[in-house]
């Protein structure tokens, strides 16, 4: 929102606005509507596009600036795990399928868990969408309310709802607190057919944003891990 990005950068609110309408008219940066009071608007940065971009550049200047992955070595359970717990209202879809990805993609880097402010069962086009798309089976998942781990240390405590945002408890050692502002794909009418695709949609933007998070942590890890240089 604006006033947060007002008091991260300490810049008045007409000079924030100025850029984030130069971002989005380059479309790096993408808004929405809050679902829970329609009154907020949530900027979101396209780092997919960014990605492309820099690489596109690099490129263009020389072909050995060309982007690549870093290389380092992998940091697996033993390095320490991130406990991440993300939150939706239904613990239906959103919240279920990010914590199975981060659990699959991270290798065990994070440790992840989902729940709801107010659980639903788990919605059929979830399942279909993370066995189709990815593979993975969530036929199992139960949904959860999140008092289930008010008492619990997590790392990042991730809301996917802004309506969950308004109402997430405090947790224990002050975890850091991202909000994604993702729609429900479970509250578009129409029968499981007719919304499937807004579920491949969802799935699709987890999929981005779940890669970015655990690049950045298995980048920490793996700093975190190496062996301090000697100086000579």
């Amino acid at each position: 929102m604006v006033h947060e990005l007002t008091d991260a950068v300490g810049q008045p609110q007409n000079l924030v606005s100025y850029h984030l309408g130069k971002l989005r008219d380059a479309r790096l940066v993408l808004a929405r509507r809050s679902s829970a009071d329609r009154r907020d608007t949530y900027y979101t940065i396209d780092l997919t596009c960014i990605g492309v971009l820099l690489t596109a550049v690099g490129v263009g200047l020389h072909p050995g600036l060309r982007l690549t992955p870093p290389v380092r070595g992998f940091a697996g359970p033993e390095a320490g795990t991130t406990r991440v717990l993300f939150l939706c209202t239904g613990n239906s879809a959103r919240s279920q399928m990010a914590e199975a990805l981060a659990m699959a993609r991270s290798h065990g880097v994070v440790e992840a868990h989902s729940a709801g402010s107010h659980p639903k069962p788990l919605h059929p086009n979830a399942v279909r969408v993370m066995h189709e798309r990815f593979g993975i089976d969530l036929s199992e998942q139960r949904s959860k309310h999140l008092s289930v781990f008010t008492q619990q240390r997590f790392d990042r405590v991730i809301s996917l709802c802004d309506r969950v945002r308004e109402v997430c408890p405090e947790f224990p050692g002050q975890p850091e607190t991202i909000h994604w502002s993702i729609p429900d794909p479970a509250a578009e009418p129409g029968d499981n057919e007719a919304t499937y695709p807004t579920f491949q949609q969802t799935a699709g933007e987890l999929e981005t944003r779940i890669r970015f998070l655990v690049a950045g942590l298995t980048n920490r890890t793996n700093l975190q891990t190496d062996d301090p240089k000697e100086e000579p």
